[in-house]
């Protein structure tokens, strides 16, 4: 099945991902599948649930999307602890056209799996930390846009709508 990365309004993206029972054969081909997408769309994280699986796993590499030296992958992620503030422009490979400043925590640490099942412990701050927090969010059911001003929000789904209606046109 060719995967291809889901779009805003798509309602995965807004339920909460059900964790990984096991890492098998699926999984390992499913990360493939995220770091091949990830990469051919010029990002640097993505999540399963933008592919149409709604599982917590992530894919991150910030040396990309041209160098493809430093990709990650994490199972069962989740924050267990952050600290200070920083507010960074984003983007999304699912939210099409929109970039806005989020604010977010300055560093974070992670517990997750790596796809050999070890259990990995890591501290992170600026791009690495935004972008984890990022991508956890989507295993969430939580989008960038969810953290902007309602105007704002508002704004950009009213141009949502009319891409919409002149795709369907």
């Amino acid at each position: 099945m060719a995967r291809k990365i889901l779009t805003y309004p798509n309602r995965i993206l807004m339920q909460k991902a059900r964790p990984v029972d096991t890492i098998n054969s699926f999984i390992h081909d499913l990360s493939r599948d995220m770091a091949r997408l990830m990469y051919e769309n010029r990002g640097i994280g993505l999540a399963a649930p933008q592919v149409g699986e709604s599982l917590r796993l992530v894919t991150v590499d910030l040396s990309g999307p041209d160098n493809r030296e430093e990709l990650v992958t994490y199972v069962n992620p989740e924050i267990i602890w952050s600290e200070g503030e920083i507010s960074t422009e984003e983007g999304c490979l699912s939210v099409k056209g929109y970039q806005s400043k989020v604010t977010r925590a300055e560093k974070i640490m992670i517990r997750a799996l790596d796809l050999e099942g070890r259990q990995v412990e890591q501290e992170g701050q600026g791009l690495w930390s935004v972008c984890l927090q990022h991508e956890i969010d989507h295993l969430n059911g939580v989008l960038f846009i969810d953290h902007i001003s309602r105007l704002k929000r508002a704004i950009y789904d009213k141009k949502l709508s009319k891409w919409l209606a002149r795709e369907k046109e």
